[in-house]
């Protein structure tokens, strides 16, 4: 019968201290937590703006009290604010509010883990771009440019290579027998032709009209179509012509219209 009373006596007390531990107001509880020594170092690293310190002396804290509220809140704020890491502050927050759901900033903590999980989620997201890739990236541009100047030049080459549009004709001039026209670019004769001998000079001609200068694009067929006679009578006025080797700029003899 004693034993029995002790237990029910023992029951009773540890009752009464949970009862009495859970009306503990949660200011006093606070209180306790931020006493703790590696708590205080943490708020002391945090006034000399030493993070990452202050980070390891709340996580120490945590280790001599699990249940620290306050630890939570710190490293929650560490983790959003100086040393970002989403993840880890929207774990500190939720720790948090779990140890205080009643908190007069738990509508607050809530809006910052809604923030901390947007930051994360762009994170994630977008593909990540590694050295490797933006070197690629870079070559790429490079390459790009080098082909468009390449065809920048190929594009100036071509257009030099186009040949000029020639005027066209005017009705005079299209009027006009074709071996004068001939006639007309073929060069005056050297001044040297009156001082020859009589006796050496060559017959004079009233006109230039007999010769004609090759030019650029020119053929035996061309140059008697031009003139209005026939192939035969340019060959004949330019014995031992060979008419694959015409040189511009050299003369020919044209035979009489």
């Amino acid at each position: 019968m004693t034993c029995s009373v002790r237990l029910v006596r023992c029951a009773l007390a540890f009752l009464l201290l949970t009862c009495l531990d859970g009306c503990l107001p949660s200011s006093q509880s606070q209180m306790e937590e931020e006493k703790e020594p590696h708590f205080l170092a943490g708020k002391s690293c945090i006034n000399n703006m030493d993070y990452k310190g202050a980070i390891e002396e709340f996580e120490k804290a945590l280790e001599a009290n699990p249940h620290s509220g306050s630890a939570h809140f710190q490293l929650g704020w560490l983790y959003e604010e100086k040393e970002p890491d989403p993840a880890a502050a929207i774990y500190h927050y939720e720790q948090y509010l779990k140890l205080r759901p009643n908190s007069d900033n738990a509508e607050v903590i809530a809006q910052h883990v809604t923030n901390c999980k947007q930051d994360l989620a762009k994170t994630v997201l977008p593909l990540p771009v590694t050295p490797g890739m933006q070197r690629e990236f870079e070559q790429l541009a490079e390459e790009n440019k080098r082909l468009h100047e390449e065809i920048e030049k190929w594009r100036a080459y071509a257009s030099r290579l186009q040949p000029a549009a020639s005027p066209a004709p005017s009705a005079t001039a299209t009027n006009k027998p074709a071996h004068t026209e001939l006639a007309a670019q073929a060069p005056a004769p050297h001044p040297a032709y009156n001082n020859l001998p009589a006796d050496i000079r060559p017959p004079e001609t009233t006109s230039s009209t007999h010769t004609y200068v090759v030019k650029s694009g020119d053929s035996l067929y061309s140059i008697a179509r031009k003139g209005g006679f026939k192939l035969e009578a340019l060959l004949a006025a330019n014995p031992g012509l060979d008419p694959k080797r015409l040189r511009v700029g050299q003369g020919l003899n044209l035979p009489s219209p």
